[in-house]
């Protein structure tokens, strides 16, 4: 007999559920999928080549119509769920009740809303899905547009390139000295800045705001900063972060801390109900970035198929998708005690990486202008290698991965070879925190 699994939730941590499911076990499960959205699942990380102009809809698209309908899932799109009754084991929806045997709660996040007077203005929105970008993209539309971004972070960022690109002047504000000052340091940060700037965007840090202005037709008109200095804008859109939707569960008695608890196989505290994605809190953690999610998936689909699987939290690398701004960031990058920090900064090649060492292994590293070699530095990061050996050409990546002291004693026009390859990138400084 067919599992009957009721997803609550089609975003891309279902999407990936449902590939495994499918191509591992697709007669064993009766599917119906619930989405508030009235459209099944896309690609959220390519959202800002939408907003761009890169990209269409259709290019992000990763389950179509045509897809839920081959593999015989009953969809209710644009359809919310109103409760979960875990005894009767029902789900009930808008349109009506649905049994189930399984329940997978994929409620994903929602944004977190500065609650500052005026914050419930026409012309005040988040970015978080495809109608935010389409409100973007409509209001390029308008002569002379002007937007305020709250938020120098990755999506508030991306958010400001991608309308600055349709020709509207963007000004974004950010509380804290740098941007993207949770993945990067300040010197990459200034980087980022100057390079933000370079598109037209106008970028305050270190600046806080008071409260969103209306103008006499009750829309926003401009954004009051706390010393007073008004930021005009048609449009204000808040890219402050997120915050799990726990609402659903925490109706139907899950347990509930700043996201749906779930143990390692991804259940919840409730019989047959199991939670994944940005809903959920897995042993303190909660989750915004797409690698770990698709990892919970993973995982889920075994637990569903009875294998037994465990999910695993893994250090996630930061990239900004803004096309010429290349960053990357891993681990921790910050300045602690006992810690020795190694920098490049090449103005010349545009390039600067700084590297964090604690005891034999690398623990953080962020990347700008050349990431080349970013998945490197991850792997010896996540590995907790010993890099004892390649201590002093590290910064350089695996091109020099050669331990410089085992190159043969050898010299080229009077220099030793090993003095040749250390002053080849006068560059790298090296220091301790």
């Amino acid at each position: 007999m067919m599992t009957r699994l009721v997803i609550i939730g089609a975003g891309m941590a279902t999407g990936r559920l449902l590939d495994h499911l499918m191509a591992d076990a697709p007669d064993d499960f009766q599917v119906t999928l619930f989405n508030a959205e009235p459209r099944g699942t896309y690609n959220r990380l390519m959202l800002s080549p939408v907003l761009s102009g890169e990209k269409t809809y259709e290019d992000i698209v990763t389950h179509d119509d045509a897809w839920y309908n081959d593999h015989h899932v009953t969809c209710r799109f644009g359809e919310r769920v109103l409760s979960i009754d875990p005894k009767a084991k029902i789900v009930w929806g808008e349109q009506g009740a649905v049994p189930y045997d399984k329940v997978v709660i994929a409620t994903g996040s929602v944004p977190f809303i500065i609650p500052l007077p005026g914050h419930d203005l026409p012309g005040v929105i988040a970015y978080r899905d495809l109608e935010d970008t389409a409100k973007m993209i409509e209001f390029s539309q308008i002569p002379d547009a002007k937007a305020v971004v709250i938020g120098g972070g990755v999506l508030g960022l991306e958010a400001a390139a991608g309308m600055a690109a349709r020709g509207i002047k963007v000004t974004v504000i950010h509380k804290a000295s740098h941007l993207m000052n949770r993945q990067l340091d300040a010197v990459a940060g200034g980087l980022l800045k100057k390079d933000i700037e370079a598109r037209g965007i106008t970028v305050l840090c270190d600046v806080d705001s008071q409260a969103i202005l209306a103008g006499p037709d009750g829309n926003v008109r401009a954004l009051q900063l706390s010393d007073g200095t008004e930021l005009p804008c048609d449009l204000l859109v808040m890219a402050v972060g997120i915050r799990p939707n726990v609402a659903l569960a925490k109706d139907a008695g899950m347990t509930v801390n700043m996201g749906v608890k779930v143990d390692d196989m991804m259940r919840s505290s409730v019989d047959d109900v199991f939670a994944l994605g940005e809903c959920i809190e897995h042993d303190g953690a909660v989750f915004g970035l797409v690698a770990p999610l698709f990892d919970q998936a993973k995982v889920l689909a075994q637990t569903l198929m009875g294998c037994p699987a465990r999910f695993v939290q893994k250090q996630v690398a930061t990239k900004l998708k803004v096309t010429g701004c290349d960053l990357f960031s891993a681990g921790d990058f910050t300045d602690a005690t006992g810690r020795e920090i190694i920098v490049l900064n090449d103005p010349i090649q545009g390039a600067y990486k700084r590297l964090v060492i604690q005891g034999s292994q690398l623990i953080g590293a962020v990347l700008y202008g050349d990431t080349r070699d970013g998945a490197w530095f991850q792997s010896h990061i996540l590995a907790q290698t010993d890099i004892s050996a390649l201590r002093d050409q590290l910064i350089f990546g695996p091109a020099f991965e050669t331990d410089i002291a085992a190159l043969p004693q050898c010299a080229i026009g009077g220099m030793p070879v090993r003095a040749a390859v250390a002053q080849e990138h006068p560059v790298a400084l090296k220091g301790a925190a």
